[in-house]
């Protein structure tokens, strides 16, 4: 009776450890995304987990614990060159559970999500990690004594390579590049002032202005998106900044109401609602999906990892243009008066590029009399182009991102 007791438990026990071993979730693979101060990290995982996440300091770390989970290979570590991570290390907890620890460059602020079988942690970067959050150095081996040997490679061979590399550090140095829109063209005339003062002229030719500035800037370039009077239709004109590889899209235009006496300028970026309207269109769209965003292709990544990708690049590119767009308003601030003393948001299509900062500047009432007359006066047209300039240069020069050449080049602007 005894041993029928004993090979029933026993029989029992297997069970519960087969069903066990059949509920443990699966982490099938584990991707990084980069993108100018933020970082996300992809868990791919069998079905949806069960997680906590959590912060340690003397050294800088982020962990996490996923519940019930098994890795059957390890887990990718992120690229030595990551903003954010040294490297990865992970280690069953508990028998079952999988604990995931980041050593940390800069400190950190950190969201999650679960997204189906996704888990989602976005990371976003706080500044630099002070000397002791650093993680720590491993401990200095014993001195040994070091034999110098002479170098393997001859002299030409190194050369070469040298060569190589400088050509590559200068085609990586090739600058920033501005994409200038000035707004209508062609049979598209725009506003219309009371004297006959067509908004298609004036801001063609600040957007001319503004060009012979950023061109005398070393280490920056500017490409108009139309070159005379012609007209370019608003989707066209995202795709010519797109080709140039545009690192910033400006947009020049000057604004119309009934009331005369309405008078400032405006500085907007993208509406939430036009860019979720946008990052809708991309994704269903296949000419869009082969594209690149942010420097990655979308056609072949499946649809969640696409969606994370666009939205991150599009998270960035809002950031950055709200930026870009404070210290364009506040240089208008100094040679007249605004509209609107903060920046504003709105649907317009050309602003809709989804890694490009973009900004559309109303420079004036084209409707109100006085800056009708200011509007044709060369003089203030250039005032209006340097107060655009300058705002693009303090947002160079307040940003320190791998992701401008301005950066890569190692440029401080001039003004």
């Amino acid at each position: 009776m005894k041993k029928i007791w004993k090979v029933l438990f026993i029989f029992v026990l297997q069970l519960l450890s087969v069903s066990s071993y059949a509920q443990q979730i699966n982490v099938n693979s584990l991707k990084y995304i980069t993108g100018p101060g933020q970082a996300r990290m992809v868990f791919d995982l069998s079905s949806a987990p069960k997680y906590r996440i959590f912060h340690l300091e003397n050294p800088s770390r982020l962990v996490i614990d996923i519940l019930n989970v098994s890795s059957k290979q390890p887990l990718s570590q992120p690229p030595a060159s990551h903003p954010l991570f040294v490297r990865l290390r992970s280690a069953v907890k508990n028998g079952t559970d999988l604990r995931v620890v980041l050593d940390l460059k800069r400190q950190v602020s950190s969201e999650s999500v679960k997204d189906g079988n996704h888990l989602i942690v976005n990371l976003t970067d706080k500044g630099p990690a002070t000397p002791e959050d650093k993680p720590a150095a491993k401990p200095a081996a014993k001195a040994k004594p070091v034999v110098v040997k002479p170098a393997a490679q001859p002299q030409k061979a190194v050369a070469r390579k040298v060569a190589v590399k400088a050509k590559a550090v200068a085609h990586k140095s090739k600058g920033i590049v501005i994409a200038i829109d000035a707004g209508h063209g062609g049979k598209d005339a725009g506003a219309q002032g009371a004297h006959g003062t067509l908004e298609k002229d004036v801001v063609f030719s600040i957007a001319r202005r503004l060009k012979t500035l950023i061109d005398r800037q070393p280490g920056m370039s500017a490409v108009m998106v139309r070159n005379g009077d012609y007209f370019v239709n608003l989707r066209k004109r995202m795709q010519i900044a797109r080709a140039a590889k545009a690192d910033l899209f400006i947009s020049i235009h000057a604004d119309a109401f009934q009331d005369p006496n309405v008078k400032g300028a405006s500085v907007f970026t993208l509406s939430e609602k036009g860019a979720s309207s946008e990052a809708a269109r991309w994704l269903a769209n296949s000419e869009n999906a082969s594209d690149l965003v942010g420097g990655v292709r979308l056609d072949n990544k499946d649809d969640v990892l696409a969606s994370v990708l666009l939205d991150l690049s599009q998270t960035a590119t809002q950031d950055a243009s709200v930026n870009l767009a404070s210290n364009v308003l506040k240089h208008f601030g100094k040679i007249g008066e605004l509209h609107q003393h903060s920046v504003q948001k709105a649907g317009f299509m050309v602003l809709k590029s989804p890694d490009i900062p973009s900004i559309l500047v109303e420079t004036a009432y084209i409707s109100n009399p006085s800056e009708e007359q200011k509007l044709r006066s060369s003089a203030h047209q250039s005032k209006m182009a340097l107060a655009i300039f300058k705002g693009i240069v303090n947002y160079f020069n307040q940003r320190n991102t791998p992701t401008t050449h301005m950066a890569e080049a190692n440029t401080k602007l001039d003004m």
